[in-house]
């Protein structure tokens, strides 16, 4: 089991996110022992595992107790660690609201991306793959709807190569898609009525309102 635990981290480390599906992955999500060596072997190095039912990957990060050991010499490390600037994190916001919440959405009722929403699965459906639930968001409708608050092209389209690299996001053509850290780093329960009901909603609402009906 410890060769297997160091495997598995170590390819995590390397890779930054591992599928699901993954044999190891797998064994880590249904072997509570072998799962519990994973945990102590991390917490030791001050990190932890991620995983999300509604995600197709999984990943890792720091425990919030060595965060500010870690990142205090960077000025926005309380904002991102990725060293994003404001308008960076204002787009991946954006971005997780419009791409993940209504996939959140799908997979709640047993949808895939492309069926109609009034048609619901019967309880004994699975939940659908996450790939199989998120619709990209069109890059002209993006910058059409968000062009002007966040930078005009020149920026967004820097914005979007830095979270392409850091893996929130793909560029399918005019798509722009959910990466495979997307639906892993932000925090679905906390941020979901801040953005729809709170701080972002007189900014950003009139936009969300078109893709996200139901919150």
């Amino acid at each position: 089991m410890s060769h297997e635990s160091q495997t598995l981290i170590a390819r995590l480390l390397a890779h930054q996110t591992l599928k699901r599906d993954d044999k190891l992955v797998k064994r880590a999500l249904t072997d509570e022992a072998f799962r519990a060596d994973v945990d102590a072997r991390l917490h030791a190095c001050g990190m932890k595992f991620i995983d999300n039912v509604y995600a197709d990957y999984v990943t890792l990060a720091l425990i919030r107790e060595v965060e500010s050991a870690v990142f205090s010499t960077r000025d926005n490390w309380q904002n991102n660690n990725f060293g994003l600037a404001r308008d960076g994190v204002a787009l991946l916001v954006v971005l997780w609201a419009l791409i993940i919440l209504p996939k959140r959405e799908r997979q709640a009722a047993h949808q895939h991306s492309d069926q109609d929403q009034t048609e619901l699965f019967g309880k004994e459906k699975p939940l659908p793959r996450a790939a199989d639930s998120s619709a990209g968001i069109s890059y002209k409708a993006l910058l059409t709807d968000f062009g002007d608050k966040l930078g005009k092209k020149t920026k967004m389209d820097m914005n979007l190569g830095s979270l392409a690299r850091l893996g929130f996001i793909e560029r399918k053509g005019d798509l722009v898609c959910e990466g495979p850290l997307l639906d892993l780093m932000m925090n679905t329960d906390l941020l979901k009525d801040r953005i729809i009901n709170g701080t972002l909603a007189a900014i950003f609402k009139p936009a969300l309102t078109s893709d996200v009906k139901s919150f």
